[in-house]
């Protein structure tokens, strides 16, 4: 008897909504309707699709609908989680505003990796996912190039690398403005950078508004002052070393992001400097635990909730919308002073 109920269950799943489309003699799209609740339906005619439905036993589930209508209610999330714990505060930002608008995340870690993110994206889409937020990799020309011609709905999140897409994220070069214009009134005219990941968006944007902030202030940027890092607070250490033991030691260091933040924090304890007594220190990237520090780090925080939020509606309005124009959003950030800069003469 137990068999038999599980049989006739294991049967009822497996009827499909074309067959109700025949049973009824109606198109599948009218049967999706009915189902769905999407369209309104001319009463006699849902009758009909309502009696096929009894009559041959089908029981619709939630997949089956969302593929009926052309959606499955879920989204690609392709970040690089693993190397930077900012993305941790954006991807439970995302994951909430989706949430609350009835989506699934699917969560893929492309490493920043090239060859990484361009499997992932292939089979985010396999999975049929209505849409993706992307956040590219120094060289991601293959990934947005068969995002562009596959139509998937996306947007690129922190890293706005190509205007063809929807993008959100901070306005960098006025960010770095603000830190250099703090610095400055402290008094520091002999400033170096430590940069993020060379070809990253952000890292190109940061350069240029450090660049530019100096130059509107008419204070000399040797080249020498400018380092990157590679994604790692190990690389970005060696990098703050090189400024650090160089002829001339700056008198105040600017960082591109937290790694680069926490390089230059172990570079100088390495070699028994202090901050800020002899070197100041101000940055990209407010933490949790920046305040745990003695001293406590100036450092600019990103919304990171706010920019989670308007990359999932950026991406639910192109899902809707394919063919609308494309939007960049840049958000604010806000400087939090705190004690690592200290003011010369």
């Amino acid at each position: 008897m137990v068999t038999r109920r599980v049989a006739a269950r294991r049967s009822q799943s497996m009827i499909t909504i074309s067959e109700v489309a025949r049973a009824a003699g109606v198109s599948i799209s009218t049967v999706a309707h009915v189902v769905n609740g999407t369209r309104d339906v001319a009463p006699d005619t849902a009758q009909l699709v309502n009696d096929a439905i009894a009559r041959i036993g089908y029981q619709p589930n939630d997949t089956a609908r969302y593929l009926e209508v052309e959606s499955t209610r879920t989204v690609g999330l392709a970040i690089s989680t693993l190397s930077n714990p900012y993305f941790g505060d954006i991807t439970g930002a995302v994951e909430a505003e989706c949430a609350r608008l009835g989506l699934m995340v699917f969560l893929a870690d492309t490493q920043d990796d090239p060859e990484k993110e361009l499997t992932v994206i292939h089979v985010l889409h396999r999975r049929r996912v209505d849409g993706i937020i992307f956040a590219p990799s120094p060289e991601p020309i293959q990934a947005l190039d068969y995002l562009m011609n596959s139509g998937l709905p996306c947007v690129l999140l922190d890293r706005m690398a190509d205007r063809r897409f929807d993008q959100v994220g901070v306005d960098n070069v006025n960010a770095m403005d603000v830190l250099v214009e703090h610095v400055v009134l402290k008094g520091h005219r002999d400033i170096a950078f430590v940069a993020g990941q060379p070809g990253f968006a952000t890292t190109i944007e940061r350069i240029a508004g450090f660049q530019a902030a100096l130059a509107s202030r008419g204070i000399e940027l040797p080249a020498d002052r400018i380092v990157t890092g590679c994604g790692t607070t190990a690389v970005a250490a060696e990098a703050a070393c090189r400024l650090l033991t160089g002829p001339q030691r700056p008198s105040a260091i600017v960082t591109g992001n937290n790694l680069s933040t926490i390089g230059v924090m172990r570079a100088m304890r390495e070699l028994g400097l202090t901050v800020p007594d002899d070197v100041s220190l101000v940055g990209f990237d407010d933490f949790e635990w920046a305040d745990l520090f003695e001293p406590r780090l100036t450092l600019l925080e990103q919304p990171c909730t706010e920019l989670g939020r308007q990359a999932a509606a950026l991406l639910i309005q192109r899902i809707a919308e394919p063919t609308g124009q494309r939007r960049t959003l840049r958000l604010p950030t806000t400087l939090k002073v705190r004690a690592s800069c200290r003011k010369l003469g």
